[in-house]
């Protein structure tokens, strides 16, 4: 039988495990834990590479913001279009994939100069390019308003190609209209295939990267209602749930079938928080503050919590 996403025991002992000892946490980690954005950014995406620098999106105008996690100083590096940025990755040659959301677009940009290396088109009228994930061999982005993935394969060296390919979402994977179907994307353990979560559903799917075939992956009854962003570290899967302030975890089995619950945690300082990236032993997340007007001097940051 299906049951809600477990978070009253799980959260009570997450919330102890964020706030206990405040004093030895920050003797350990010397990094700031929660990192100011500029005020009406509207961030949703994050992004952090093999440096201490993360990446932020803004929803309000598409720019794009470096901050060091060190200092928690930053800066907007690349003037956004005046349409949304969304889901962030930055891969091994420094190139950040940005997801245009409602404009059904995406451009990758160069994390060092902010210059926008490729731009794509995927689709117009009703979309809502959402999420990005990063392969050895291609990109791939999440639809929330269509059974889509759009995906960008690489050439030789990792070339960036002038076309893409629509792949089709079979199987288990059903859209409901007019709500927030696909969102966060990442890939199996194996590194065979993708994992995508149905926000509106719950439900996290095992997607075939070719034929766009899906599979609910079995996880225990566990229902990801609102479920955002998605991380991958080797087998430990964390989902961010986002109106529910919850940050799941969860350990897959190696080819991504099934996975159990293994923490769930919130803390105080959690504004809906859409996405997670990682550095070090600590998480951040952007808090998008959804249920908040936003105005020009909305002000806007990400935070940081230990790895459960």
């Amino acid at each position: 039988m299906s049951r809600t996403f477990g978070v009253l025991a799980a959260v009570v002992v997450g919330f102890a495990l964020v706030t206990a000892t405040p004093a030895a946490a920050e003797h350990v980690h010397p990094f700031p834990t929660e990192i100011p954005l500029p005020e009406g950014f509207r961030p949703e995406g994050i992004a952090i590479g093999a440096e201490p620098i993360a990446y932020f999106g803004s929803l309000a105008d598409g720019d794009l913001y470096r901050a060091d996690l060190r200092t928690g100083r930053g800066e907007v590096f690349s003037q956004g279009p005046g349409t949304q940025s969304v889901g962030l990755q930055i891969d091994r040659r420094e190139r950040l994939f940005v997801a245009g959301g409602a404009t059904g677009d995406a451009r990758v940009v160069d994390a060092r100069s902010g210059e926008i290396l490729k731009s794509y088109r995927f689709s117009s009228g009703d979309t809502f390019v959402n999420d990005v994930v990063v392969t050895p061999s291609a990109a791939y982005f999440t639809d929330s308003y269509r059974a889509t993935l759009y995906k960008v394969p690489f050439g030789r060296f990792g070339q960036l190609p002038d076309t893409f390919v629509s792949v089709p979402l079979t199987g288990d994977f059903v859209l409901t209209p007019g709500v927030i179907n696909a969102n966060g994307i990442t890939t199996t353990p194996d590194g065979r295939a993708l994992l995508v979560v149905q926000s509106n559903t719950g439900k996290l799917f095992r997607v075939d990267p070719d034929t766009g075939h899906s599979a609910e992956v079995d996880l225990g009854g566990e229902v990801l209602t609102n479920g955002d962003g998605l991380l991958r570290e080797g087998r430990t899967l964390r989902v961010v749930l986002n109106r529910v302030n919850t940050l799941a975890s969860f350990t897959l089995n190696k080819a991504g079938t099934s996975g159990k619950l293994t923490s769930a945690i919130t803390d105080p300082r959690f504004d809906v928080p859409t996405t997670v990236a990682e550095f070090g032993t600590r998480l951040y997340l952007p808090n998008a503050r959804f249920t908040t007007t936003p105005t020009p001097t909305t002000p806007y940051n990400a935070v940081s919590v230990p790895k459960p």
